[in-house]
This record gives structure tokens, sequence and C-alpha cells, in this order.
């Protein structure tokens, strides 16, 4: 898991890397880690002096803004017509704290969509915004991250089914557990 926290690829392109693993003979234990926790958390850890850190960081632009600028442009898209043109009224009945299923709600949406953390952020400062809690939030964010229908799909191309069945049951029950036990402790 901690190969996959510090590794700073999406869910889409972790996909070979995975199948790298599972050819390798890697527990399926070690290689799911590895595939739950990289799109989750994208950061890097090293020792640099100011000028490595100066071209790391530039380096990291480039390629942030070449892998993110659509999923971004889709998100404050997004974020502004949920800002913007649904009234908060809507979004309380649907995602608010009241409703039992809001949760259960954002995780079903979350996952025909595909972005990476990053594209998440205006949708989810939006949704804030309008009252809904840090649970549904994040659980929103994590299935769109960890259970996208093309993540899914290419996933299904090199593992059999119940495998596949096995690692989204797992993952969605995390998010849920997540998603409430924030939304219950007010965070």
């Amino acid at each position: 898991m901690l190969l996959g926290t510090i590794t700073p690829f999406c869910s889409c392109s972790n996909i070979s890397l995975f199948i790298g693993f599972t050819s390798a003979g890697l527990p399926n234990g070690v290689t799911f880690s590895f595939l739950i926790s990289l799109p989750l958390v994208d950061v890097e850890i090293g020792e640099m002096n100011h000028r490595d850190r100066f071209l790391f960081a530039k380096n990291q632009v480039k390629d942030i803004f070449k892998k993110v600028w659509l999923p971004i442009l889709i998100g404050v898209g997004a974020g502004a017509l949920i800002h913007n043109v649904i009234p908060t009224k809507a979004i309380e009945v649907i995602l608010g704290k009241d409703n039992h299923f809001a949760v259960l709600l954002a995780t079903l949406v979350g996952v025909p969509m595909y972005a990476d953390i990053f594209g998440t952020l205006p949708i989810a400062e939006a949704l804030y915004l309008k009252g809904v809690g840090i649970g549904t939030i994040l659980a929103l964010m994590m299935s769109v991250t960890a259970l996208s229908f093309p993540s899914m799909v290419m996933l299904s191309k090199v593992i059999k089914f119940k495998l596949l069945a096995s690692y989204v049951g797992l993952v969605t029950t995390g998010i849920l557990i997540i998603g409430y036990l924030f939304n219950f402790i007010n965070i």
C-alpha cells in the first residue's frame, strides 16, 4: 500500500503496473492494496536541494497540467453548475445530512465518472458550500477515483470476474464506512 501511496499515477495508468505485479506472482492482497491506494493519494517524497525542487516542481506542473486540465475543466464546470444553477434546497434533499442514503448515492454517482483526485476538488468545494456533509463528499471523490467505470473495464480484461467483484465490493464497503463515519462525527 505504501508503494501505491507514493506513486504518482491515476487509476487508469496504474493498470499496467498491476498486471506486472500479478504476472510476477505477487499476492492478490499486495496488488490490490497498490491498486486501491494509488489513485486516492498522490504524493512524492525525497531529499532535494533548492534547484532540484524547482526543476521537480516545474516538471510536475507540466505533467499534472497535461493529465488534469480536462478533468479540472469539467470539474469546474460541474462545480459552477452545482454552485450557481442547482438550488441549495435540491442539493440538501438529495445529498444533505438528513438523507440517510446520501453517502450511498454519492458513491453510485461517482462510479460512471472518471477524474483524478484533482478533478473532483471543484465539485467537492461546490457541494461543501451547499451544505453537503464531508463524508458524502469523500464518498463521491473516492468512488470517482477508485471505482471509475473506465478502470473497471480495463481491470476486467486482466482479472477474473470473481476477483473484480471482490475488489469492487471491498472498495465500496470501505468508501461507505468512511463516508458514513465522517458524516456521523460531523467533521
